[in-house]
This record gives structure tokens, sequence and C-alpha cells, in this order.
């Protein structure tokens, strides 16, 4: 059985913006995951996000698939993904997701209204809220960099970021198989930063030492109201490694699980190289 981990809680609201950096600091350093809290993303929105998700995958799966992903939007139906490409699995991982894009490019595919009402503008709403705290998590991971708190602004990583909501479902009845089968096999992440939330039921591992063999794997506990923001591979290389992508996943499936993840990933122009503040001439650039 995996041990419990205790990360550290970031508070979003803190007057003290030094200090609040140099937690997130060490926490990315340690970690590369921490709570985040007092983010300004309601109680009450994020209740409606997870009652939206119900209902649209409790949906006959020929009405989902209707919502077929393309362009990156849309739906993805169970074993369609594997997510560690070292698994010798036959089969994918046992979840069903949706994406939802940036708003501003009509890319989006939507549920129709009278199938279901609040859909789009819940998940709209979500959207814009998430990356709003998102975008002040940033400018304090600047600061934990020894940078201009508006450093990824200035470089255009956040003029018209590309971030992706992914609403996930883990089914929970998993038929019997050989072979093992993960909600969510091993991987890390590929952006900048990921803001996960989940409907409390247990699942997510992290592995915070990915090249030593054999792997030790922790809990993380869900925290009522918080988010679960960890740092993505872009982000890694970005810190010349200073920060860590941790490898996480979500063990086979003993009971239904909702969660949503919000990637956030620079303007697709943005030039990402190594920063100043993390190479020097003991520590020179590895990319």
């Amino acid at each position: 059985m995996s041990e419990a981990l205790q990360l550290p809680i970031i508070d979003l609201s803190s007057p003290d913006r030094l200090s609040t950096a140099n937690s997130i600091r060490q926490a990315c350093i340690d970690h590369g995951f921490f709570y985040l809290v007092n983010h300004g993303v309601e109680e009450e929105l994020l209740k409606k996000v997870f009652e939206q998700s119900s209902k649209f995958f409790s949906l006959p799966i020929e009405d989902k698939m209707k919502f077929a992903k393309k362009n990156h939007r849309g739906y993805t139906a169970p074993y369609a993904e594997k997510l560690d490409t070292t698994s010798l699995s036959t089969k994918g991982d046992f979840k069903e997701s949706f994406y939802i894009g940036p708003l501003a490019d009509h890319l989006n595919q939507w549920p129709l209204q009278e199938d279901l009402p609040s859909w789009r503008s819940t998940m709209e709403t979500y959207y814009k809220k998430v990356l709003s705290a998102g975008t002040k998590l940033i400018s304090l991971i600047a600061l934990a960099l020894k940078l201009d708190e508006d450093f990824f602004e200035k470089v255009g990583a956040l003029n018209e970021p590309l971030a992706f909501t992914r609403i996930l479902h883990y089914p929970g009845d998993l038929e019997s198989s050989s072979e093992e089968i993960y909600g969510a096999s091993a991987h890390s992440d590929y952006g900048m930063i990921t803001l996960l939330v989940t409907d409390g039921v247990p699942g997510l591992q992290v592995c915070r030492e990915k090249s030593k063999q054999p792997q030790v794997w922790e809990d993380v506990p869900s925290m009522s109201g918080a988010f679960i923001v960890n740092i993505g591979d872009m982000m890694e290389r970005w810190t010349n490694f200073l920060f860590r992508s941790t490898l996480h996943r979500v063990p086979p499936p003993g009971q239904e699980r909702y969660s949503v993840a919000f990637f956030i990933n620079p303007n697709k122009d943005c030039i990402v190289e190594c920063l100043e503040s993390c190479c020097s001439e003991s520590s020179p650039p590895r990319y």
C-alpha cells in the first residue's frame, strides 16, 4: 500500500507575495506538486462542473461519440489512450474524457443546449476562472524563479496561451483482465503547469524519483476546494531542471471517480529557452 504524501499548501490570496513565492519555489524543487487554496474558483462552480460532467458521461456511448476528439477538442472513449508508452499492456487506460480548448478560436465542440442546457455556460465560466487563477499563479512562479513577476507575460507566454480543460471520468467497473490496466498510466504532463480538481475519491499517486528503480509511489489525498498543481515537462526544461515535472498515475479504479485537469501551455509562438536565473557556470543549460 502506498504512503500518503503531505504536499505543501500555497495560498493564492496571501498578501505576502515574496514569502508565497519562496514556498512555491521549495515545493517545485522538492515535489513538483502542491495544493493551491483561496484561488477564486467558487465551490459552487466546482460542484456545477462535476454535475455537468456526470450528465455528459452518463449519455449512451453513441451520443458521446458524436463529439469524438478533433482539433484536440471533444470526447475520448475508454481505452483510447495509453499515457505510459513503456507499458507492456495491449489495452489503453480505463477512463473517458472531454477536452475544451481556447474559447476564442471557435474549435470547441459543444453538446446541444436542449440536451445539456447548462453544459456550455458552466464549462466556459470554469475555463475563464481557472485561467485567471493560473495566470496569477504563474506570476508568483516567476517571482519564485527570481524573475520579474510579469516575466512570462513579457516573453509572450500568456498572450493567448494554449490552455485546455480536460474533464475526466474513471468508470470504476473495470472488466476482468489478465493485464494490469490503469485509470491513467504513469506519465508526466508536457506543458507549463496543470491545475487539477477531483471529486474527493482517492486515486492520484506520484513518484518523486522517476529515474530510480523500483519506483516508489505515494498517494496524494484530495483536499476539499483546493487545486492540486503540478509542474509540466516544459517548465522543467525552462528552469533547467530546477523545478521537477513529477511522474504521476491513477491506479486501476476501484470506484467511480471524476476529476478536471486544466493544462496551461504558452502561446505557440513563445520561445522557450533556459532561464538566466536557472543556469550558471556550474549549472550550464541542458537544452
